[in-house]
């Protein structure tokens, strides 16, 4: 199996947030940007892997802006880390400014996916090799946030967690 670079995976979704997509506050509902994070990181997981992908775990999303109505929102998805049959997809969600096109982070998702086959069983996925420091920086925190998770949901032992005792110790 060749070994790809984030950018094999790299996908980018633009739309408009409509009436039907807001709260009260006229803002993008939580739900409904989730839901176009999940889309965006199953294709780029299912471009990295070529496979089938499903979403395993949502770790991290941080809703930093509001997202008003009528705002064009780019979400942007690429696989940061491959391990044997999982993907770890970092998300980065963008508004453009409609007069000037100044783009601002808005929000950011880390989300887990796995490759499965035609009968749902895992499987291998080719190895990630990073290319530009920003891909480097995700790819190097993925396995200390992989660690972490494993822990906290007591399936690691806190001794074994290498990557992220090194944290700590020098």
């Amino acid at each position: 199996m060749e070994a790809k670079s984030p950018s094999a995976s790299r996908t980018t979704m633009t739309d408009m947030v409509l009436p039907s997509e807001t709260n009260a506050l006229q803002n993008l509902f939580g739900g409904e940007l989730l839901a176009r994070m999940d889309r965006a990181a199953s294709i780029a997981a299912g471009r990295h892997s070529r496979r089938i992908t499903v979403t395993a775990s949502v770790n991290h999303v941080a809703f930093n802006l509001a997202i008003p109505l009528g705002s064009v929102v780019t979400v942007e998805a690429a696989v940061s880390r491959a391990y044997n049959t999982s993907m770890e997809v970092y998300i980065d969600v963008w508004i453009e400014d409609r007069y000037n096109g100044k783009r601002t982070k808005a929000n950011e998702a880390i989300y887990t996916f796995v490759a499965v086959d035609e009968t749902g069983k895992p499987t291998e996925v080719p190895e990630l090799v990073p290319e530009t420091p920003l891909e480097i920086t995700r790819f190097e925190g993925a396995l200390r946030r992989k660690q972490l998770s494993l822990v906290l949901a007591g399936k690691m032992k806190p001794d074994n967690a290498t990557e992220l005792k090194a944290l700590f110790t020098k």
